[in-house]
């Protein structure tokens, strides 16, 4: 049976990898949307600092440490959340290692490293808070894939592709789980935006060539990809889930 409960009110929403880039501009949009945010990552000073600045008496915004390579963490999250506020209605597992590598070169422990921390990411945040919003019929998970993960890479290592393209397929296996429990589960598949991480993996001379070869002619903006999530995890979007929505500038066209 398919529940009839709802996100309706202010909403509790968790993004992982929130101490900066993406997952910032992303916890700016939930929180300006009335949402309650929990800022987890690795980096607590980062999401403290945040949370101070969105909510300075900590009632809107939090910071909240967490390894996403490891499904104790979104544990502890889960019970974290649950102490502070409620069970989320709103995921976003955002949090990723973005490493360039020469692919005949890669080093073991290198891929091991960021396979384990990008898929487990997805799996275990989707696994643990997805639980969790079934059982009270009401949920919206927004895993964020990568156009290395369609197209197999061009300026990241085969390993980020190779994470990536696992994540696309989580997706669907927790889309399907749990859309009869009121949860959707979807994917946003991003090319090069203007972000801090993409400036210190690709060299300025290498950069200037990927955005010649993008077809809009420029990098895309984080604030639009918030937005996304935004629309993706509003009430109404219940009839979208195991989906993949690409925001490349037109580098992978399907």
């Amino acid at each position: 049976m398919i529940s009839q409960s709802t996100g309706t009110g202010p909403g509790i929403a968790v993004v992982t990898g929130a101490a900066g880039g993406m997952g910032a501009a992303i916890a700016r949009k939930l929180h300006a949307d009335g949402r309650r945010v929990l800022l987890a990552d690795i980096d607590t000073a980062g999401v403290e600092a945040l949370a101070a600045e969105l909510s300075p008496d900590g009632s809107t915004a939090r910071g909240l440490e967490l390894d996403v390579s490891r499904k104790v963490g979104f544990e502890e999250a889960l019970a974290t959340c649950r102490q502070i506020w409620g069970i989320p209605t709103i995921v976003v597992n955002n949090a990723a290692v973005t490493q360039a590598a020469d692919l005949m070169n890669l080093a073991e422990a290198d891929f091991t490293s960021v396979l384990t921390t990008n898929v487990n990411s997805i799996f275990f945040g989707c696994q643990v808070f997805g639980a969790a919003m079934a059982d009270q019929g009401f949920g919206r998970i927004v895993n964020m894939a990568s156009l290395a993960g369609q197209n197999g890479g061009t300026a990241t290592g085969g390993h980020y592709a190779a994470s990536k393209g696992a994540i696309l397929t989580t997706t669907k296996v927790f889309a399907r789980e749990l859309a009869g429990r009121g949860v959707t589960v979807n994917a946003i598949s991003p090319g090069p935006h203007d972000l801090p991480v993409v400036r210190a993996t690709v060299p300025p001379d290498r950069l200037a060539g990927i955005v010649a070869g993008i077809p809009v002619g420029r990098l895309g903006s984080p604030s639009f990809v918030a937005d996304m999530v935004g629309l993706l995890t509003s009430d109404d979007a219940y009839f979208v889930t195991g989906a993949c929505w690409d925001v490349n500038g037109g580098l992978y066209l399907r």
